[in-house]
């Protein structure tokens, strides 16, 4: 179920990272070559992902010491799609954040403050920063009126050591269980950030794929958007889990490898 021609075809190119050219620490088969694919085929390329712990800087950063040097306006993240979002909604607004620096900035960076006691928003990432004292006052700001924002749904996503940990999705979930209002989600597979990527690609959706490891971020969120979809072998998906989903990949590839000539 692939057609290399129709893939190698496409202008624009959306890219999730671990699991895709990454595992942890580890640069997965053909990542190296088909990054300078792209760059020699003149092809845009985004790699979006959901973690909303580092910024474009040191996702970059985390490449090159991996040996692929990809300058950083060739990343974007949850926390990015995050933070416009909420500049749409409530500008100059106040939030309060379970999470890391990259989202953090993120929200600085579109003009939001820093609030604890009475903040327009709750906004959920992952993070080592997750304890039961943010737990408590998220629960009670949300209580309170705060809305709450998760940064993606994903249950459940790699750490460092490749080990699989509680991700944004689970972290949040305590939280609509205290209070009984549900989070809204801004990442994968909510086509909003497919729009984003769209338009940092100045591409159109019938020109460009997206390339992914999991059906219920990466190809969920091609589907919806109506853009072609190429599943990857080399990260969580397993082959005889896809056809337990109602929407199906374009394309399932072993990995990235088989994309370059």
């Amino acid at each position: 179920m692939k057609n290399l021609e129709m893939i190698r075809s496409k202008r624009a190119f959306i890219i999730d990272m671990d699991g895709v050219i990454y595992h942890g620490n580890q640069l997965l088969k053909g990542a190296r070559e088909f990054v300078h694919w792209m760059e020699n085929n003149q092809k845009s390329f985004l790699f979006l992902t959901n973690s909303s712990e580092r910024s474009p800087v040191e996702l970059s950063q985390k490449l090159s010491r991996l040996g692929v040097d990809v300058e950083p306006n060739h990343f974007y993240t949850s926390a990015l799609a995050t933070a416009s979002f909420l500049a749409t909604q409530h500008p100059g607004g106040s939030v309060y954040v379970i999470g890391e620096p990259g989202l953090i900035q993120a929200l600085y960076d579109q003009g939001f403050t820093m609030n604890n006691v009475s903040p327009d928003y709750v906004v959920v990432g992952e993070g080592r920063g997750y304890s039961l004292e943010s737990l408590e006052r998220a629960v009670k700001l949300v209580a309170a009126g705060a809305r709450l924002i998760g940064t993606n749904s994903d249950m459940s996503g790699p750490l460092e050591g490749g080990v699989i940990g509680p991700a944004c999705g689970a972290l949040v979930s305590p939280i609509e269980l205290a209070t009984g209002k549900k989070a809204y989600f801004v990442g994968k597979p909510n086509p909003l950030i497919m729009r984003h990527g769209l338009r940092r690609l100045n591409s159109n959706r019938e020109e460009t794929a997206i390339i992914g490891d999991r059906m219920d971020t990466d190809i969920q969120a091609g589907v919806e958007s109506e853009i072609e979809t190429i599943l990857v072998l080399s990260g969580v998906t397993r082959p005889e889990t896809i056809s337990q989903f109602p929407y199906q990949p374009k394309h399932v590839l072993e990995g990235v490898f088989e994309i370059p000539e």
